[in-house]
């Protein structure tokens, strides 16, 4: 399930309570981005099963894509343990997404 973020307080505790969450910044007037987030959505499903997904609209909430220097849709941010790890901005590979995630996922929870 991927939960929508509606301001900098509860990104910021996204952040510090989950081990391992990506973060989709997009908006409604983004084509490619409505393609992708099922995606990103379905790879984290079946391959990164405890990894959250948070969604946040970049027009909605110009202050939270601000806070997290977001200039361009769409843009996925990793963290894990409260660190980002992976920043990645318009064109996005799900192939090279998924190596990048791989090797720290398996490190956090040992599979």
């Amino acid at each position: 399930m991927i939960k929508n973020i509606t301001s900098l307080a509860e990104i910021n505790k996204c952040i510090t309570k989950d081990k391992a969450l990506l973060i989709y910044f997009s908006n409604t007037n983004c084509n490619v981005c409505k393609v992708l987030k099922p995606k990103i959505y379905d790879l984290l499903s079946a391959e990164f099963p405890l990894m959250k997904m948070y969604y946040c609209d970049t027009i909605e909430f110009p202050e939270i894509s601000a806070q997290n220097s977001i200039f361009t849709v769409p843009t996925i941010l990793v963290f894990f343990n409260g660190k980002e790890f992976i920043r990645k901005s318009r064109n996005i590979g799900i192939t090279e997404l998924q190596k990048e995630i791989e090797r720290p996922y398996m490190l956090m929870f040992n599979e």
